[in-house]
């Protein structure tokens, strides 16, 4: 009996190490979870601050280009408008003189589809 007992008491204690051994496994496969999370987020941070860093180059780069088009623009705009006034002022007079003689020398006649009634 003491030897049934004796064997009984091995298989606890081997039961016992086999739920340590589960148990230490558990745990470092729980542990690898965790680290690889925390690898996969430096990952990602990572990723993320090279990505606004090649943003922010690539929006510096076309933001001077833009402000040069946009200056461009502004003295071709400026020119045309100095242009514009320069021709106003050097045809206002003949303009006026022009409507006004027209205004003037009206003729009044009747209009072609007016149908003239006999009294």
């Amino acid at each position: 009996m003491a030897a049934n007992s004796q064997g009984i008491q091995t298989l606890l204690e081997a039961e016992k190490e086999a739920a340590k051994v589960v148990q230490k496994a558990r745990q470092y496969r729980v542990q690898k979870l965790k680290d690889a999370r925390s690898e996969a987020a430096k990952e990602i941070e990572a990723y993320k601050a090279k990505k606004d860093e090649e943003f922010k180059n690539f929006e510096s780069d076309h933001k001077s280009q833009t402000s040069t088009s946009q200056s461009s623009i502004d003295s071709t705009t400026t020119t045309q408008l100095s242009d514009l006034d320069a021709a106003v002022a050097k045809n206002k007079d003949a303009v006026i003189k022009k409507i006004v003689e027209r205004v003037v020398k009206s003729e009044p006649k009747l209009h072609a589809n007016l149908k003239k009634i006999e009294a």
